[in-house]
């Protein structure tokens, strides 16, 4: 009965010293800007990003809409993991990472809609934001630029829109050439 709680309890050790191994840890010398494998083996810079306050452009675009983009931009970001770390404006934390992106949107188009013509007709009362979007550096270089369209056309709350509007945004970051590793080069343009 003792050698087989003791064989236990090895086996336990055992497993426990397997799982630490296979956990990345942070190394000694590793600094705020972490650093991780690209897809062609090389090692490159991990990006952080801090979202500007949404800018209304000289468009007539309520507040709460304009929150309601920034609070969905700030969700949707952290949802890609694209970025080390996602920062709200004014965090003074994001001074301490060197690789540190801008979000700056600014909004191009806006039709307010309405919920309850959508409702009954189905075919009007859409509420739809088109926005400019781009990633700037510290030194205010673009390396990504993009319009992008957020609406909703049939059910839902007029603030969908803004919510589809910050998914569109995250996604067309994700999917775009400029993946968020490694030296920002060009600018990347373009409407989706």
């Amino acid at each position: 009965m003792k050698t087989s709680k003791c064989n236990l309890w090895i086996a336990c050790g055992i497993a426990l010293v397997a799982i630490l191994l296979a956990l990345p840890g942070r190394l000694p010398g590793q600094t705020a800007a972490a650093q991780f494998s690209g897809g062609n083996g090389a090692s490159a810079t991990r990006w952080s990003v801090q979202i500007d306050p949404v800018n209304p452009g000289n468009l007539d675009v309520a507040y709460s809409f304009q929150i309601a983009i920034y609070e969905n931009l700030v969700d949707e970001l952290n949802k890609t993991k694209q970025f080390q770390q996602v920062f709200r404006d004014g965090d003074v934390r994001a001074s301490e990472f060197p690789n540190l992106l801008v979000l700056k949107t600014t909004v191009e188009k806006y039709t307010p809609g309405s919920e309850t013509r959508r409702a009954v007709t189905t075919v009007s009362g859409a509420t739809k934001l088109t926005v400019r979007s781009q990633l700037l550096t510290r030194e205010g270089k673009v390396v990504f630029e993009h319009t992008v369209n957020g609406d909703v056309r049939f059910f839902g709350s007029n603030l969908r829109a803004t919510h589809n509007l910050a998914h569109n945004i995250a996604k067309t970051i994700k999917q775009s050439s400029w993946s968020g590793s490694g030296q920002p080069t060009a600018i990347l343009t373009g409407q989706l």
